[in-house]
């Protein structure tokens, strides 16, 4: 079943058009990535989904409503959150009150107990440094709290904005393990990678994004075959 359905999306910055007709489709239950250059439009296209861009054109449904328009506050009461790149974590405040900032709503907010739970089984180290304030936790630390915190507001569907940029190998395995751990439990997850391989390798279907419009998508494991895709994106011959 559908879960979220872009149609014909056009963004503009300004006078300048940064997104060309994009649409895609994700199925509830799926891992889907979105691949393609830096200035392809990737962080533009899931600013957009997510509503802190409002496309100029096009349609954007999630649960079969239509959110072009919503605020991004009303998305993540419908279940679509986004895990930002660069973590975006709130320095000053503890990594427990950082994660209460993602259960604020009034649904997630019943359930705050059981999430922090869930969260610290599935990234020990939070639970280990709960009081401690989050700008003074590692990179790899941070993006296990931007995580969680995402997880706090009981997602349907997540999006991952290029989760593993600029971490140790080692810390990308437990990220990409937990987004795995996510998507078993029955999140939905959208996820830019610049990790192409990866990225190919733990998802059921991708797109990839060239000068804002969508120039392949298909199965993964089809896509990681494809003479064009390993050139340009595995360093393949």
């Amino acid at each position: 079943m559908t879960l979220l359905k872009v149609s014909d999306v056009d963004v503009h910055y300004g006078p300048v058009r940064i997104l060309t007709h994009v649409s895609l489709e994700i199925n509830e239950g799926e891992i889907v990535s979105l691949l393609g250059g830096n200035g392809a439009g990737k962080t533009t296209t899931v600013r957009t989904i997510a509503g802190l861009v409002w496309p100029s054109s096009g349609k954007i449904t999630f649960h079969d409503k239509d959110i072009s328009r919503w605020p991004a506050y009303r998305r993540v009461e419908e279940g679509l959150v986004m895990v930002p790149e660069g973590r975006k974590t709130f320095p000053t405040l503890s990594v427990l009150e950082n994660l209460e900032m993602g259960s604020f709503l009034k649904k997630s907010k019943a359930r705050r107990t059981e999430s922090l739970d869930r969260v610290m089984q599935m990234f020990p180290i939070l639970a280990e440094r709960s009081s401690q304030p989050a700008g003074t936790l590692s990179g790899g630390q941070q993006q296990m709290l931007a995580i969680g915190r995402g997880l706090m507001s009981l997602p349907t569907m997540l999006i991952f904005d290029e989760p593993s940029l600029g971490l140790a190998p080692i810390i990308v395995n437990e990220i990409f393990a937990a987004i795995r751990e996510a998507n078993k439990a029955g999140v939905t997850v959208l996820l830019v990678e610049q990790n192409v391989h990866r990225a190919l390798a733990m998802s059921h279907r991708a797109y990839v994004l060239e000068e804002g419009t969508v120039a392949l998508s298909g199965a993964a494991d089809e896509l990681s075959k494809d003479d064009y895709i390993r050139r340009l994106y595995l360093g393949l011959e």
